[in-house]
Formats: C-alpha cells, structure tokens, sequence
C-alpha cells in the first residue's frame, strides 16, 4: 500500500457498557467536538472491532490510541507508551477482548509490513471495569481532558492545523451513545440495581 506521508489516525477503543473500559471512546468523542481536523488525520471510534481496524491502520503512517490500561497505577492515573513498546505493552496486562483484538490487529500490520511509523498510547488506570452499565468512575472521566490535551500537543508537533470546532467535524457514533444522553437516559439507584448493589446479595446486608 502506498500510504501518504502524513496520514494520521486519532483512535478510541474501548466498550462504553462496562464503566472505565469506555474512556478512549470518551476521548475521540471529546477530542472530535473540540476540534476540526485536516483530511490528512482520521478521527476514529474503533469501540471493540478488533481486526475489522486493520486498514485504517495499514493506512497510517502515525497513530494516537486512547484506551484504559492496566498500568498497576493509582486510578485515574495517565501514563504515555511510545512506539515499540505499545504493542508489547498493551499484550502484557489484558483486560478486556477488545485489547487482544487490537494488539492482533498490530501484529497484523506488522505481519503485512505496514505499522504506523511512530505510535502513542494515551492511556489511563481504570478503577472499575465489572460494572456493566456504568459510567466512567469520577477519578477516570476527570482525566479526559488532560488525555485531549496531550493528544493535541502530540498532533501539533507533527505539524497538524488543529483548529477549534464549532460543531463536531464528523458523527463519530449515535447520538444515544454520546455523554450526555447516555448519563441522561441512565435510570436512578431505586429504578435499576448496580453491579455490587447489596439488594444482590441479602445475606451480606
């Protein structure tokens, strides 16, 4: 493949049912309503799609990936791999299918020949990921904007023209599955029980 010189992709993987395991979707969500890009970057929700990835990726020459890792950190903490290590990295603590569906989905490209030149991972330590349903933890969705920012500082030193957004510059998923109405449309604590809600378990109350 003849892949251009400066093509970029900016990408969010992760499931947004099962709480943490949703903030690199929240990222490019975010990322997308503040900013337009140039037709060199594609802004990306890879969700859990796995091999169905490859060929935005065989079509980058450099990739960002938003994702939760499990760093053996803090929650909420965000740390930054580079290059020859985010494949390595992202197969040593699995947490979820979707990250062994993308580290195949690296290996691939590698296999092929046509893995992106440089690669960041922004990623952050989840602190729940067995609450299916639930929202990002506090801790985790207040780290959004930061990983924003880092992805911008990182797309401007390669010289990308960011420039801001008056509206989203594309539609990254269903307007259900945005923030704001999937925080709205979430039922109260006395409509729908949690994972970890004692009215599972009445022997232990």
């Amino acid at each position: 493949m003849n892949t251009p010189p400066d093509s970029i992709l900016l990408l969010g993987i992760g499931n947004l049912l099962w709480a943490d395991e949703g903030f690199g979707v929240r990222c490019v969500e975010a990322f997308n309503a503040q900013w337009t890009v140039p037709a060199q970057v594609t802004v990306l929700d890879g969700g859990t799609q796995g091999l169905y990835l490859l060929p935005y990726l065989t079509a980058a020459r450099r990739l960002i990936v938003f994702d939760a890792i499990d760093y053996g950190l803090p929650p909420g903490t965000l740390r930054l791999v580079e290059n020859a290590e985010v494949p390595r990295f992202m197969g040593v603590k699995k947490m979820s299918l979707h990250q062994t569906g993308f580290q195949e989905v690296l290996a691939s490209a590698e296999l092929l020949g046509q893995l992106p030149e440089e690669m960041l991972l922004i990623g952050v330590q989840p602190a729940e990921l067995d609450d299916y349903g639930g929202s990002l933890r506090p801790q985790v969705r207040a780290r959004v904007p930061e990983a924003v920012a880092l992805a911008v500082e990182r797309l401007r030193a390669w010289g990308v023209d960011l420039q801001p957004a008056a509206a989203p510059s594309s539609v990254l998923n269903d307007d259900a599955l945005a923030l704001a109405g999937y925080e709205a449309g979430r039922p109260a604590p006395d409509e729908a029980w949690r994972m970890g809600d004692l009215r599972f378990h009445p022997d232990a109350c």
